[in-house]
């Protein structure tokens, strides 16, 4: 699998830019895409590939995110796969509604397409969608959204937590996918260490901002308690303004790497 489960990497790489006064800032960044790492018995020989994002919007508005994922994996013996995710997701700013529409494409035949909402209720989280079919269903109320997700991971990165473990729902696999997630939470980087030479790099927004590596680990919550492997892993590093760097996607047989390659942070109208 080359792909992330719908829109869980937008949301971790775009939907969490805090200013000071905690509001979520507008920004664009571009990531491109390659090997990293191989495992296994039958890892890729090559791959590449970019993610592209926009994210927007405010407490008052809530926020909108718009997603794409292009990635090309040769397995070397002839094969080349094409996959292309897009999506877009709004989520409530007090993280009580979630709406999501995805297609994912490959080998630029599209295969299957996800549109649905979820919203937090007094005792559980309801979830409505229209596509790939007609069906409502139920999860449990600490369900938390993307957004609100990454919220929290630069909550408790501030706090000086290094462990945070909630189960997340964002729309993938057909709609119907829960995760647990187990972020881990490394020593934070001052501004003045292991200065970034990728996009990050001379942006004024950023140079006087500490930052924490990251990994966040999803766990199908199905089969979780038979089987203690992530289904995958992201690694980042991650701004207290909430801005991604050095990107690493994580499938277990191989690892992708993703370069921040632009990045463009636009001011964001405070709630009235």
């Amino acid at each position: 699998m080359l792909i992330l489960g719908r829109c869980v990497l937008g949301t971790i790489l775009a939907a969490a830019t805090l200013t000071p006064g905690s509001e979520l800032a507008s920004h664009r960044a571009i990531y491109e895409l390659k090997l990293a790492q191989t495992r296994g018995n039958s890892p890729p020989v090559s791959a590449r590939g970019r993610i592209l994002y926009d994210f927007s919007g405010s407490a008052c508005e809530g926020y909108a995110l718009q997603f794409r994922q292009v990635s090309e994996l040769d397995n070397g013996e002839g094969k080349v796969t094409l996959s292309d995710l897009r999506s877009t997701t709004w989520e409530d700013g007090a993280a009580k509604k979630f709406i999501f529409k995805s297609q994912n494409y490959l080998n630029e035949t599209l295969i299957d397409s996800v549109d649905g909402q979820a919203e937090r209720q007094r005792d559980k989280v309801a979830v409505s969608l229209t596509q790939p079919a007609a069906k409502t269903f139920d999860l449990e109320v600490g369900m938390v959204f993307p957004t609100d997700h990454m919220r929290r991971i630069i909550e408790a990165a501030r706090e000086g937590k290094n462990i945070l473990e909630l189960p997340v729902y964002d729309g993938s696999e057909k709609g119907e996918k829960v995760y647990d997630t187990l972020t881990v939470i490394g020593p934070v980087i001052a501004p003045n260490e292991r200065v970034p030479n990728d996009a990050a790099a001379g942006k004024a927004a950023l140079a006087s901002l500490k930052r924490w590596p990251v990994t966040v680990s999803y766990f199908d919550k199905t089969t979780r308690s038979g089987d203690p492997t992530p289904v995958y892993a992201i690694k980042f590093e991650v701004y207290e303004n909430g801005v991604s760097r050095a990107l690493v996607l994580d499938y277990n047989d191989f690892a992708i790497s993703g370069e921040l390659t632009a990045i463009e942070l636009r001011d964001t109208a405070p709630c009235k």
